[in-house]
């Protein structure tokens, strides 16, 4: 993915460079590099380095930790798009013989099994993984800590679950499929299991002087699925563009959708600082954007590749330490400094191409009783139901080709909005999962559920 610097403006650059800066002098990281992506192109990439001449380029390959999760997580929805297993269903129906056989498929997507977060044993970040050779030995004797679904705790193990899922359903190892199904088409020519030339090595920095100490660099044999890919800033941009628009040939992009939506429920500190866990994504807001993404670490490493997709900005931010900037931070901040110094130039509006087919007569003002909402017709063929306060329930409805649509997203996902007629063939109201939507507030007209009083509206001398 070729870097257009020139695409902007030299202040934004120079704001971009400060910031990586910052990062690397005041977080102590032998290196830094980063990426803007912007409409599926890298338009600015820079680094710093400890070490003099020529720093990183987006061609150095760093470890990339728990962003392989997002990975196994694609891996695994391709199998669900295939018709090869639900969501819903338990590994053990797909993957018998675990100790973990009564976790669904989302649970162990969404880290909410109940699994421990990490395997028994030593550290399994810095050991060997011919020590974990089975799944058994990544599990333990008691690998759940909690109910099942009731709670987000992070599991490794789980993650290393799904891998395997993925080794039985296709045959063939993970590291396999994932070359052929996501690398490959994605032309991800650079991410791979184990570091290729040129890699950075990884540190640890001591905290109270300014020394470091290699870190290993372990194999992590059966844990993979959870944290073994090395990739560079060139490319973690095409997969971001990838996790923003979608792919048909990896996954489409409804798909990709619900793996940015919040599926684990939040604890408290995560409801106010606004983080959620999905589909193999995190999301967070910062300072009133929307981004999903990942953070990744292993000894020696740091790394965070987030996105804004309504912005359609994405930030990589990799560095060679093991405690340094909170890259998370970082890469948020790049996001912010272009779209607040460059911001997106929306598309042309452009009408619909078909306006015959429209179904002009249901847009328009609606009333959930005294509640004002506007139905849009928009030129992607959907519907769109927004409260005229602002505030409320809101969704957008897909056509089913029978007269009906259905909601996708909030508290009207999934359900069934139609226009129920009368003998004549005109409108009378519309049912919206047993709600009425009349044309007027509590229309005396139309089908009202339990009837409308026959003296009408009246002020307050009449009660």
């Amino acid at each position: 993915m070729t870097t257009a610097q020139e695409d902007l403006l030299p202040t934004t650059r120079r704001a971009l460079l400060h910031r990586i800066a910052v990062a690397q002098a005041e977080g102590r990281t032998p290196s830094l590099v980063a990426a803007v992506v912007r409409d599926g192109r890298v338009v600015w990439h820079g680094s710093r380095t400890s070490v003099d001449g020529h720093g990183p380029d987006e061609n150095v390959q760093y470890r990339i930790g728990s962003i392989t999760k997002t990975f196994t997580a694609v891996l695994v929805l391709r199998l669900r798009d295939e018709g090869l297993l639900a969501l819903g269903d338990r590994l053990e129906k797909h993957l018998p013989g675990t100790a973990a056989g009564e976790s669904t498929i989302v649970e162990l997507l969404a880290h909410t099994s109940g699994l421990a977060a990490e395997t028994p044993g030593s550290w399994w970040e810095r050991t060997p993984g011919s020590l974990r050779p089975e799944l058994s030995d990544v599990l333990g004797e008691q690998p759940f800590l909690h109910p099942s679904g009731r709670r987000f705790h992070y599991s490794n193990p789980g993650y290393t679950l799904l891998g395997a899922l993925v080794e039985k359903l296709r045959g063939a190892s993970w590291e396999d499929v994932l070359r052929r199904e996501v690398l490959e088409p994605l032309g991800l020519k650079r991410t791979s299991t184990r570091p290729q030339a040129p890699h950075a090595g990884g540190w640890a920095v001591h905290p109270w002087a300014d020394v470091m100490l290699p870190e290993p660099l372990e194999d992590l044999g059966r844990m993979a699925p959870a944290g073994q890919l090395w990739s560079t800033t060139g490319d973690l941009a095409k997969f971001a563009a990838f996790l923003i628009k979608g792919d048909d040939r990896v996954l489409r992009a409804d798909s990709l959708r619900e793996m940015r939506t919040p599926a684990a429920p939040a604890e408290a500190a995560d409801v106010a600082s606004g983080y959620a866990y999905c589909l193999g994504l995190e999301i967070r807001h910062q300072e009133g954007r929307s981004l999903i993404g990942h953070t990744g670490s292993l000894p020696g490493f740091l790394a965070y590749l987030t996105a804004s997709v309504e912005d359609d900005l994405a930030a990589i931010v990799l560095t060679n330490c093991t405690s340094g900037p909170l890259l998370f931070t970082v890469a948020a901040d790049l996001v912010r400094i272009v779209a607040e110094a460059e911001p997106r130039i929306p598309e042309p509006w452009r009408p619909m191409t078909e306006a015959d087919a429209v179904p002009l007569e249901l847009a328009g003002q609606w009333y959930w009783g005294t509640h004002a909402f506007a139905l849009r017709l928009t030129v992607d063929g959907l519907l769109s139901l927004e409260p005229l306060s602002g505030k409320g329930r809101r969704s957008r409805f897909r056509a089913n080709g029978d007269g009906s649509w259905t909601g996708l997203e909030g508290y009207y996902a999934g359900e069934l909005l139609t226009a129920v007629r009368r003998p004549d063939g005109t409108v009378d109201h519309l049912d919206l999962g047993s709600f009425v939507f009349t044309r007027q507030p509590y229309d005396e007209g139309a089908a009202v559920p339990g009837g409308v009083d026959p003296d009408g509206w009246r002020g307050t001398g009449r009660v």
